[in-house]
């Protein structure tokens, strides 16, 4: 009875384990592999799974979701031969999970190595200069050449990224004294550009200001020649003018003389005294003249002078003219005498 128990209590453990070992669950974006007494049998995908206990074995389960590989620092050397240190990341994913299995040995370590390879060949090919400006065209290089490589695996890179190129100590310092020369004659370029500059515009700008100068002068004169020849005119035609008055004053008072000697008798030797006395404040006024120095007048001449003038103005007064008309001849005549 005991040996029964027994029996029926392993069966029951066997059974148990054996229930257990077949039945697997496989996560989401994971899938396994099985063999079957060291065969390949099948492909586990996710969810809830069923496999023959001790005949059939999980030999790989790895996840179908991208993954990434840090690609360490490595030397490489340009075409101009030139040491540099470079390392990138690379994206990828399991597309076939047999294939990745069995057509490779050590996935991962088989990546890193084919990248290192394929970075090293394309950075030979590259000059120094070449590997700074042209990093996004080694990327897509590296990205397809990588792709192609790694399709007999079942593997699919998505994307791969150089993250640092370091040159040597030694190229990095004449890297900087080269930067810091370039630098330096960028500077010299700019310097002279805002000089030349700087001349060409003060020369526009002297240019400009003799232009304005020149016809602000051309201007002025116009002006003052303008003005000039207003003012002459102004000045003839008040001359004129005077000239006009004074002849009308002359002819009126010539007139109103004459109707007085026609009209009153006796104002001939008022005449006679306002021309004797017309006569004296001339001789005064020359002689007190500055640009006179000395004047000599003959008495007997003055006497000579009123006589003419008497018969002039006996002459109006018994009608035979109309206007006085002093004989300047007959008076230097008498001066003279």
């Amino acid at each position: 009875m005991g040996e029964f128990f027994s029996f029926i209590i392993f069966l029951t453990v066997f059974g148990g384990s054996a229930l257990a070992g077949s039945v697997k669950i496989i996560n989401e974006q994971n899938e396994a592999l099985v063999e079957s007494l060291g065969q390949y049998k099948k492909k586990l995908t996710p969810g809830l799974n069923f496999v023959v206990p001790f005949i059939d074995k999980v030999v790989y389960k790895e996840t179908t979701r991208e993954k990434v590989i840090d690609i360490p620092p490595q030397t490489c050397i340009t075409c101009d031969n030139v040491s540099i240190s470079v390392d990138a990341v690379v994206y990828w994913r399991i597309m076939d999970m047999e294939k990745a299995y069995y057509k490779v040995e050590n996935l991962q370590s088989a990546m890193v190595n084919l990248v290192l390879t394929q970075i090293r060949s394309e950075m030979g090919k590259l000059e120094l200069d070449q590997t700074f400006t042209a990093r996004t065209e080694i990327n897509e290089i590296l990205l397809r050449e990588l792709d192609i490589a790694t399709d007999p695996w079942g593997v699919k890179v998505t994307r791969v990224e150089l993250r640092d190129i370091i040159p040597s100590k030694a190229v990095q310092d004449s890297m900087e004294l080269q930067m810091a020369a370039e630098r330096r004659k960028r500077a010299a370029i700019l310097t002279s550009e805002g000089e030349r500059d700087s001349s060409v515009n003060s020369a526009e700008g002297q240019a400009k200001a003799r232009v304005l100068e020149a016809k602000a002068r051309k201007e002025a004169a116009i002006l003052e020649a303008e003005a000039q020849r207003q003012a002459i005119v102004l000045k003839a035609e008040a001359e004129r003018q005077e000239q006009v008055l004074r002849a009308q004053a002359t002819a009126e008072a010539m007139q109103i003389v004459t109707e007085k000697l026609k009209s009153e008798p006796n104002a001939k030797e008022a005449l006679q005294f306002l021309l004797a006395q017309n006569y004296l404040e001339m001789g005064k006024t020359i002689g007190s003249s500055g640009s006179s120095k000395v004047m000599f007048m003959d008495p007997r001449s003055i006497v000579s002078t009123l006589e003419g003038m008497r018969s002039v103005v006996s002459s109006n007064q018994n009608g035979e003219t109309t206007s006085l008309n002093l004989d300047l001849d007959k008076i230097d005549r008498h001066q003279a005498g």
